[in-house]
This record gives C-alpha cells, sequence and structure tokens, in this order.
C-alpha cells in the first residue's frame, strides 16, 4: 500500500501538524518538530506531546509513517570541530524531540565540505557525527536524504551514500530517504522506463531497498544532471507525470511515507488524491 502525504505545517504547536495533514487528505505525513531556521527552540512540553499523539491516533497515522525534518542550520561534516559539535549537540535535540512525540525517524541532509576538506574525508565526519547521535538516543533510527549535490552538499551519489552507511557502522539505526527531484538533478535518469530501472536497480545493489524509510516525491525544475535543488509541483517539472504513475505502481515503494514537499500547498490535496488514484489504477 501508498502511504502518501506532505511536509505539513506545526503553526501553533506541533500537535497541529496530524490535523494538518489529515486536512488534505494524507496518509503520511513529514514535519519540523521546531523552527527549521533556529538553533534552539523551548522544550516540547507534555501536553503537546501527549495531544500530537492523541492527534496521530485519531487519524491514524502510525509512527513508521511520519517523517520529521531537522534544522536546515545542521551540517553534521562541517569542517570546523566546534561549529560540527554545535550541530552535532543540535541533532541529538532533534532526535529527542522526535523521541519525546512517539517518532521513530529523523530526516536529515547529511552536510557540505565547504571545500575546506576532501570528499573522503567530508563523508567520514558526518558518519561519525551521525553514529554519535544514533548511541546518545537509541530510539530513533537516522534517515540520510540523497542531496542534488548543489555547492558543496555530499550524498548526491548512492555511492556516497552506501559509504558513510556503512562508516555509521550502526545497522537497524539508520535508513535513507530518496527525492525524486534531487535524484533526477543528481543525475539519476528517471524519466525513461531504462532510466528508471537502473536508477532503482543500482540503489537495490550499491544501498538496498531494506534501508529505503521514505521518499520526497517531488517534480524537479532542474534538468537531468543540473545539480539545483528546485521542486516543481506534479507533473509540471522535467519528471512528469509518466514517471509518478510509475512510481506509483512499483511494489518497492509501498509501505514507506511518499511524501510532497511540493511549492504550492494549496494543491496538496489534489496532488495527493492523484497520486492515491495512479496507486489504485496499477
Amino acid at each position: 500500500m501508498k502511504y502518501i502525504g506532505a511536509h505539513v505545517s506545526i503553526a501553533g504547536g506541533v500537535e497541529n501538524a496530524p490535523l494538518n495533514a489529515g486536512a488534505i487528505g494524507a496518509t503520511a505525513f513529514a514535519m519540523f518538530t521546531k523552527n527549521q531556521r533556529q538553533w534552539s527552540a523551548p522544550p516540547i512540553s507534555e501536553e503537546s506531546a501527549a495531544a500530537f499523539r492523541a492527534n496521530c491516533k485519531r487519524f491514524g497515522y502510525k509512527p513508521e509513517f511520519i517523517l520529521p525534518h531537522d534544522t536546515y542550520l545542521i551540517n553534521l561534516g562541517q569542517p570546523d570541530p566546534e561549529k560540527r559539535r554545535h550541530s552535532l549537540d543540535a541533532f541529538i535535540d532533534e532526535m529527542k524531540r522526535c523521541d519525546r512525540l512517539g517518532l521513530v525517524k529523523l530526516n536529515f541532509h547529511p552536510g557540505s565540505h565547504l571545500k575546506l576538506v576532501t570528499l573522503d574525508e567530508e563523508l567520514r565526519l558526518v558518519a561519525e557525527s551521525v553514529r554519535a547521535a544514533i548511541d546518545a538516543v537509541p530510539n530513533v533510527c537516522a534517515v540520510y536524504e540523497n542531496t542534488a549535490g548543489q555547492g558543496t552538499n555530499v550524498g548526491f551519489a548512492f555511492e556516497q551514500i552506501a559509504t558513510m552507511l556503512e562508516l555509521t557502522g550502526r545497522p537497524g539505526r539508520m535508513g535513507v530517504c530518496l527525492d525524486t527531484c534531487h535524484s533526477y538533478a543528481a543525475g539519476y535518469d528517471l524519466v525513461s522506463e531504462e532510466g528508471y530501472e537502473k536508477t532503482f536497480a543500482d540503489f537495490g545493489r550499491l544501498i538496498g531497498f531494506e534501508y529505503l524509510k521514505g521518499m520526497h516525491l517531488n517534480d524537479s525544475k532542474s534538468v537531468l544532471g543540473g545539480r539545483l535543488d528546485r521542486h516543481n509541483s506534479i507533473g509540471e517539472g522535467e519528471l512528469g507525470l509518466g514517471f509518478f504513475r510509475r512510481l506509483m505502481g512499483d511494489p518497492r515503494f509501498d509501505n514507506i511515507p511518499l511524501i510532497l514537499e511540493t511549492p504550492d500547498e494549496e494543491r496538496w490535496p489534489e496532488e495527493i488524491a492523484m497520486l492515491k488514484q495512479f496507486a489504485a489504477e496499477s
């Protein structure tokens, strides 16, 4: 079964996220656990945490179909040791916030080398940070998100993600979230039937579908290999409706959260309904 939703707002409190997801017909959702553009935030009160869990139960959202995202400020591969420690502390706090809400995953962008260290060193730094966070918070899985390869971001190649997973060395405590826009922008041909099959065959060979804990469903304003992280509404970008029809009919992507991050929030109910229809037709 396909579980489809969007990255919804937590305005007014985290307990509102499941309400916002329910309002758009979502069967899964993503969220931040705090303001994504601030380093720190007040702890989640027990009242808010209890209300969040109650609202999830009311709408039938199980923890495995909720994919929280960390703040954009965090860089777990920051070459400067002091700044990296600051990012790690913030990431551990985010994992603890997830645990407080009863959530079992935290999605994150791996990091950026800022042209200050080699790629190999950057992958090692990220993995060390993730391992430290996993060891500090035992109930939450750290979910690496692939990137578009914009700027000095790492994690745009499956080989890089595979290396970070291996270096992290905590089987069962790690996962991967594939962003469709990022994948295409990074050079993975998802549009042609041959390219689609090769891309996911490579993912299975290099990483393994057992690591796939979620996907971000976004069309792409970037051309193939353009390395630009520019999302578009479903069917209006370079990927087109054909790709999403194929994906919704692919059983390899059953039973994980499939999350829209498309730019027009007003269209989320329409996009979710369309994707559900594609899945039903398959």
